[in-house]
């Protein structure tokens, strides 16, 4: 059954292949050129195009790999001065790389549902099909992932190839092959860099349960159980493979020029399209008071517009004090911590390893400087595994999911992909709200959505008139070409506290539910 999901995804990616895409297309056919044309002292220096190398070497070398098979589609799009350069060939061959790449997510899950189904934490429900299995229900939640759909097979991006990556490190953790783990993960740290949001509880967890031996009580950590032969074994691990990926680049003496290209903070607080976190909510703040502050004759001389340009720029706050990359590392370090003490204090618990898995990605994306919307996937994927586990989190995996993938539909603005992207969310979030309410047998309420309370129902609901009003009232009005960021504000602020209030309730639950009752649960 599980290849034959493979297929059936794979059918929908192949029909996706002559739809829009965006500027991260010529992004990486970019990188292909780069990589393929210039010798390796050049790849960080290069600076033909806008779209410069900005991810960690081992991607590079990935770039440099595919590109040997890019030139039997079209040799041309190797060239580094051919801008925007999108031949049939080239489109055939980028779409085609994901397609391929996306094995790795397919192999990820495939490890995770095994372990699911050996491992005997959760048994199938009532209703008993294969399909109603927690493995079957979960191989669909991932690989029929809505936003994985939206972001690589049509906008265009690697994000299953690398999330793949997560995957085969988090089921070697709940394997207990902690080395292992440690070294995909390192892989996947030297491929994109933005996988750091969750490094904290990897360092945690493998420090805690691998390195002190016998530490599987929740009592004080006994110092004298340290052992070093096992630090040793997991630093080099890592060590070796941040030395094959960055090695070539020191002995260059280019790892200053490097780590500039990895880090831009001059890019701003917030991307062009403001992801759904705390800083959407804190500059609509900002402007509803310039807008007051307008009314009552205090700031006429100040422009409303300055945050709603569509533009990667540094924003400059009116009323709120600005906000710098140093504040947006700190708020990001105080809204993981109590999570990562959490970890520390329950050893040898590798489901309390995924929630701080996803409390980090959610912390970081929540507070983080330049997020990116896209980022929301490093949520909802490793919540995936949690929801065919736990009742509760199922009921939050279907509200996060939901908004998550909605927020994702500015990146897709054209005519052609409003119908495929509103079938996408509708089948994902309809197969599991009904199939993860199966699954724990809950009684639908009829006022609700399945395992949904009311309020949140009502505001899930709330995203229907939304999109309405941002894809048929706006253009009836004319508005959309006037205020063209309007409608790209309304969702990230809207979703930003979806994203928020899941955040705020996971963690509490996190925090406040014990071991022995989510084993109790589990069955």
């Amino acid at each position: 059954m599980f290849w034959s999901t493979v297929a059936l995804i794979l059918c929908v990616k192949l029909l996706l292949i002559p739809s829009y895409h965006s500027t991260d297309f010529e992004v990486h056919r970019n990188w292909l050129a780069i990589t393929h044309s210039l010798p390796i002292s050049e790849w960080y220096q290069e600076a033909t195009s806008e779209w410069t190398l900005d991810y960690p070497p081992l991607f590079a070398w990935f770039e440099f790999i595919l590109s040997y098979f890019a030139k039997y589609f079209d040799a041309e799009m190797l060239q580094v001065k051919n801008l925007n350069y999108a031949s049939s060939g080239t489109i055939l061959f980028q779409r085609l790389s994901v397609i391929v790449t996306d094995f790795v997510f397919a192999y990820g899950t495939r490890e995770l549902c095994s372990y699911l189904s050996s491992s005997g934490i959760r048994k199938s429900s009532k209703w008993g099909s294969r399909w109603g299995s927690p493995a079957a229900i979960l191989q669909i939640l991932l690989l029929g992932n809505a936003g994985l759909l939206l972001v690589d097979h049509i906008h265009f991006q690697y994000n299953g190839f690398l999330l793949g990556l997560l995957l085969i490190s988090v089921a070697r953790v709940l394997q207990g092959k902690c080395l292992m783990a440690s070294f995909w993960f390192a892989v996947l740290l030297n491929l994109k860099h933005i996988f750091i949001y969750v490094a904290p509880a990897y360092f945690v967890y493998l420090l805690r349960s691998y390195c002190f031996l016998g530490a599987q009580s929740s009592s004080l950590v006994q110092w004298r159980s340290f052992s070093p032969a096992r630090f040793a074994k997991l630093g080099l691990v890592v060590a070796y493979v941040f030395l094959v990926s960055f090695g070539p680049f020191i002995v260059l003496n280019q790892l200053p020029q490097v780590f500039s290209r990895l880090f831009p903070f001059k890019r701003g607080l917030c991307h062009a399209y403001w992801a759904p976190n705390i800083w959407a909510l804190y500059n609509i703040a900002d402007k509803m008071a310039i807008i007051a502050g307008r009314q009552l004759g205090i700031t006429s001389n100040v422009s409303a517009a300055v945050m709603t340009g569509g533009l990667v720029q540094e924003y400059n706050h009116v009323f709120l004090p600005e906000i710098t990359p140093r504040t947006t590392f700190l708020c990001t370090l105080l809204s993981v911590l109590p999570a990562l003490v959490k970890l520390w204090c329950c050893p040898g618990n590798p489901y309390h390893f995924v929630r701080c898995i996803v409390l980090c990605a959610c912390g970081s994306f929540m507070f983080g400087w330049h997020v990116h919307e896209k980022a929301i996937l490093l949520i909802i994927i490793p919540l995936s595994f949690m929801a065919v586990i736990w009742k509760k989190e199922a009921q939050m995996y279907v509200f996060l999911a939901t908004v998550g993938h909605y927020s994702l539909f500015p990146l897709l603005f054209t005519a052609f992909e409003l119908p495929i992207k509103v079938l996408l969310l509708v089948l994902h979030s309809s197969y599991a709200f009904f199939n993860l309410a199966s699954l724990f047998d809950m009684k639908k309420c009829s006022l609700c959505l399945p395992l949904l309370s009311g309020l949140e129902s009502v505001y899930i609901l709330g995203l229907v008139p939304l999109f309405v009003f941002e894809n048929v009232i706006l253009p009836l009005l004319g508005l959309n070409t006037r205020l063209p960021f309007l409608p790209l504000m309304l969702t990230s602020v809207y979703c930003a506290v979806g994203v928020l209030y899941f955040w705020l309730k996971y963690y509490w639950h996190f925090l406040t539910t014990s071991e022995v009752n989510h084993k109790r649960k589990a069955h």
